[in-house]
C-alpha cells in the first residue's frame, strides 16, 4: 500500500485545524496526553473516531503533535503551539468585566508610578494562574521626580531617588562629618530644586556652578558631595540596558505538573536574571514591538526550554520603555495569557503617555 504524501504545516485544513485546537485546549487543561475518544466525547467536532485518529496520525507527522510512549493519548509539540498562537488565534481579547477590573486597580495608583510595575506583574499572575513579569519603563536617560536624604548613623545617610517613570534607587553615603536629619532634610530640599526633571549632564552642569572647598559653606560642600553621588547613581542607571524584573506568581509555576521539583523552577528564574540575557531580550522585544511569543526551545537558554514567556513592550519609543509578560509551562493558556498581557502592556503605555503629557 501507497504511503500518503505527507502534508505541508502551511496546508492544514480547517478540521485539522479545530482538532490541533482541541487537542490543545484539552492539553491545556488536563495535562495528561489527550486520547481521540476524549475529543469526539468532549468535542463537537461532527467527525467520526477513525477520522479523528486518522487526523492526529497526520499531525504526529506534520511534527505538531507527538506521541508518548507510555501513552495511547498526544501531546503538543513547541511547533503545535506555535502553529496554534499563529494561526488558531482569532483576535483574543479579555472580556469587557475583566478589562474594567483592572483598569479599577490601577486607577488606585495612577499617580503612583513606582507601584505600577509590581501591580503589573501581580495582575498578569493572577489572571493567568501564571508567573507575572514586568521591567520598570527606562528611559535612555532618566530624570529625577524627587529625592530625599536621611540620616542612618552619625556619618552616613541614604540617598534615596526616584526618577520620573518611577524606578527608585538608593546609595549609601559615607559623610565627612555629624549631620543631623534637619540639616539634611534642609539639603534634600535644595538639592530637589536644583535637580528634578532634570538628567544627569544637566544635573552635573548646574552643580558645577555651585562654590566648593573653603568658598563653599557647611551646607553647600555637603550639597556638593551628596550631588556628585546623585550623578554617579544616575549614570550607573542609563548605563544598565535592564534594571529591576518584577515578578509575581511564581507558586504559580511550581503547581504546575511540569514543574514538580523546585530546583527546575529556579534554574528558570536565575536564567531570567542573567542581566545580558535579559536585556537582549527586553531590547528585541521593545524593537519588534507589539506581543511576542517564545515557546520552549524557541527560548536561547536550555533552562528556559521548558517554559513559555508572552511579552509585549509598552511605554513611550525613545523616551522609555519596559517589557510586560508572563511565564509559564509550555502548556500554557495561550488565549488568556496574549488578551491579558496585550491589554496590561496598552494600559501601562497610556500610564507613561500620561507622565509627559
Amino acid at each position: 500500500m501507497a504511503r500518503r504524501p505527507r502534508r505541508t504545516i502551511g496546508s492544514l485544513d480547517t478540521r485539522s485545524g479545530a482538532i490541533l485546537r482541541a487537542v490543545i485546549d484539552e492539553y491545556v487543561t488536563s495535562a495528561t496526553p489527550v486520547s481521540s475518544g476524549a475529543l469526539v466525547s468532549g468535542y463537537q467536532l461532527g467527525v467520526s473516531s477513525a477520522t479523528v485518529r486518522n487526523i492526529l496520525s497526520d499531525l504526529e507527522a506534520m511534527g505538531l503533535l507527538s506521541h508518548p510512549h507510555t501513552s495511547a493519548g498526544r501531546v503538543p509539540t513547541d511547533a503545535g503551539y506555535r502553529y496554534y498562537v499563529q494561526a488558531l488565534s482569532d483576535g483574543w481579547t479579555l472580556p469587557p468585566v475583566e478589562q474594567r477590573m483592572i483598569r479599577h486597580m490601577f486607577g488606585q495608583v495612577e499617580f503612583a508610578s513606582e507601584h505600577w510595575f509590581r501591580l503589573a506583574a501581580s495582575t498578569l499572575a493572577a489572571n493567568t494562574k501564571t508567573a507575572g513579569l514586568a521591567t520598570n519603563a527606562k528611559p535612555r536617560a532618566a530624570r529625577v521626580r524627587r529625592l530625599d536624604v536621611v540620616s542612618v548613623q552619625d556619618r552616613l545617610a541614604l540617598l534615596v531617588v526616584v526618577f520620573r517613570e518611577g524606578t527608585m534607587k538608593q546609595t549609601l553615603l559615607n559623610l565627612p562629618g555629624q549631620a543631623e536629619q534637619e540639616q539634611l532634610n534642609r539639603i534634600g530640599s535644595l538639592l530637589n530644586v536644583l535637580s528634578v526633571d532634570r538628567t544627569a549632564d544637566e544635573i552635573e552642569a548646574a552643580l558645577a556652578d555651585l562654590p566648593r572647598g573653603d568658598e563653599a559653606s557647611e551646607d553647600g560642600d555637603l550639597i556638593c558631595r551628596i550631588g556628585d553621588a546623585l550623578v554617579r547613581t544616575m549614570r550607573e542607571f542609563d548605563a544598565a540596558i535592564i534594571d529591576d524584573l518584577f515578578s509575581d506568581g511564581l507558586l504559580n509555576v511550581m503547581a504546575a505538573p511540569e514543574f514538580d521539583r523546585s530546583e527546575k523552577v529556579r534554574q528558570v528564574f536565575a536564567a531570567l536574571e542573567n542581566r545580558a540575557y535579559l536585556g537582549s531580550l527586553v531590547q528585541n522585544v521593545a524593537r519588534a514591538g507589539g506581543i511576542q511569543i517564545f515557546i520552549g526551545h524557541e527560548n536561547r537558554p536550555t533552562e528556559m526550554q521548558d517554559v513559555s514567556l508572552v511579552l509585549a513592550p509598552y511605554g513611550r519609543a525613545g523616551r522609555a520603555v519596559g517589557v510586560v509578560g508572563v511565564l509559564g509551562p509550555t502548556r500554557m493558556p495561550y488565549a488568556q495569557a496574549i488578551a491579558s498581557v496585550g491589554f496590561v502592556s496598552n494600559l501601562m503605555t497610556e500610564l507613561v503617555e500620561h507622565l509627559y503629557a
